[in-house]
């Protein structure tokens, strides 16, 4: 419940607590619930690293049980996926992936199916492929409608603004983020609703088109003057940290400029301020 209402705190104490108390009953099950949970946190803070290495313990058993993806067990595999896309490791996340895929076709399971085809579209957005990508959320809520997991819908919602968003899909993106807060808020999901305000705030910045950029250095550009980290700007554009830093190493050089600020004013059309 903590994990979920954001209280993030809280929550990190009683997963430890729970950590504890699975060591001292020798539960192997029983252990596979906290990293579960604490991935879930730290993928709802946007840490994927953090998320990674809450869930390294439980990564085995994907090779141990290739068939085994139902929920009850393998709630932990779309986190896995999503904070490995998130660092750029689109090769490790991508047999994560095809099982939720193939089980789901073998077992006609809406919920495999839903996320699955939601990870499948990060890993196409990681790769640069924005069409594709969109066309597998797309197909993702169509799964979600067989299931009743609101917070499933709407963070496939939240991966699909952000798609539409990159594709300057601007009124699509506002309408499909604003449904996915509408439903953050009604769950309490107070970690997500933030992520999907930060979006929407940065939809509508209204900034001017740097002249020279490229659409990948804008956006990095974009997300860069909101004061967003390297690893965060990242995550939002399913690209690597070090693919960010080359992009921001480009774009400097470009505007002949060499500070953030710089970029900022640059991009807004005034000149910085000494």
């Amino acid at each position: 419940m903590a994990a979920h209402a954001g209280n993030v705190e809280d929550a990190r104490r009683d997963i430890a607590d729970a950590i504890t108390a699975s060591q001292r009953c020798g539960s192997m099950r029983l252990g596979e619930w906290p990293p579960t949970l604490s991935g879930f946190l730290e993928v709802s803070i946007g840490d994927y690293q953090a998320a990674i290495t809450a869930l390294e313990p439980l990564l085995p058993l994907t090779k141990m049980f290739p068939d085994s993806t139902e929920i009850i067990s393998a709630s932990f595999i779309p986190e896995a996926a999503e904070a490995m896309i998130g660092l750029g490791r689109l090769d490790d996340a991508e047999p994560l992936v095809e099982s939720l895929e193939r089980n789901g076709r073998r077992l006609d399971r809406a919920w495999m199916l839903a996320v699955g085809a939601r990870c499948r579209a990060m890993l196409l957005a990681g790769r640069g492929d924005l069409g594709a990508a969109t066309e597998m959320a797309e197909r993702a809520l169509t799964e979600h409608e067989r299931i009743a997991m609101p917070l499933d819908r709407a963070r496939t919602q939240l991966l699909l603004g952000q798609l539409q968003r990159r594709q300057r899909r601007r009124d699509a993106a506002t309408t499909t983020l604003r449904d996915a807060l509408d439903t953050f808020e009604q769950l309490g999901t107070t970690l997500w609703a933030d992520r999907v305000r930060a979006e929407l705030a940065r939809g509508s910045s209204g900034r001017r088109r740097a002249v020279g950029l490229t659409p990948s250095e804008e956006r990095v550009a974009e997300l860069a003057v909101t004061g967003m980290t390297n690893r965060d700007i990242a995550a939002a554009l399913f690209i690597s940290p070090k693919t960010v830093e080359v992009n921001l190493s480009r774009i400097y050089r470009k505007l002949g400029i060499h500070s953030r600020a710089e970029l900022g004013a640059r991009m807004a059309g005034t000149p910085a301020s000494s």
